[in-house]
C-alpha cells in the first residue's frame, strides 16, 4: 500500500450550524473538484460558528435538495469551527456577514488574508451572501444550491490557480 501525498490545498466552508449551507457547499465542492481530478490535492470540509449541533448530519431538506441535483451529503456531520482551522486550512469561505465577523474575531491577523465570503467566487450571481434557507420553503433551498453551485465554478478556478 502507498501512501498518497497530503493534499496542497486545503478548503473550509463556515455557516453557523454547520447542517445547511456549509455542508452544502462542502458536498457541492468536493464534486466538482472530483469532477476535474483534483480530489487527492484538494482537502474540503465544513464547520459552523456555533456549537449547535456537533455530530448531527445535515438538514434533512438539504440532503434532499442536493441529492436532486446528484450530492450525497449524508456522511457529513456537522461540527464547530476551532482555531486549528485557522492555521490548517488555506481558504475559510462564509456564506454571510455575521459568520464572517465571527470567523474575524477569532482569526489571528497573520490568517486574516484566508478568510471570505463564498459569494465572491460566484461567476453568473450577484450575491452579497449565501443566505441561511433553515426557515424557508423548498425555494431556499434551491436558491442556496444555485448559489454554492456558482460559486464553486469561481473556486474551482482559483483553486485551480493556486496548484498551478
Amino acid at each position: 500500500m502507498t501512501n498518497s501525498p497530503p493534499p496542497r490545498y486545503r478548503v473550509l466552508f463556515l455557516c453557523m450550524g454547520n447542517i445547511c449551507r456549509s455542508p452544502t457547499a462542502e458536498g457541492v465542492f468536493r464534486q466538482r473538484v472530483a469532477d476535474a481530478g483534483l480530489a487527492t490535492q484538494v482537502s474540503i470540509d465544513s464547520a459552523g460558528t456555533h456549537n449547535y449541533h456537533p455530530g448531527k448530519a445535515p438538514d434533512t431538506r438539504s440532503q434532499q435538495h442536493a441529492a436532486k441535483r446528484g450530492y450525497d451529503l449524508s456522511a457529513l456531520r456537522a461540527r464547530q469551527h476551532n482555531d486549528a482551522d485557522f492555521t490548517q486550512f488555506d481558504l475559510l469561505l462564509a456564506m454571510d456577514w455575521d459568520n464572517l465577523a465571527l470567523a474575524e474575531s477569532r482569526c489571528p491577523p497573520a490568517y486574516a488574508r484566508k478568510l471570505r465570503r463564498l459569494t465572491e467566487f460566484c461567476i453568473k450571481f450577484e450575491a452579497p451572501v449565501v443566505p441561511d434557507p433553515y426557515y424557508d420553503g423548498d425555494a431556499g433551498f434551491e436558491y442556496v444550491l444555485d448559489l454554492i453551485e456558482d460559486a464553486s465554478e469561481g473556486l474551482l478556478k482559483h483553486v485551480q490557480q493556486q496548484l498551478a
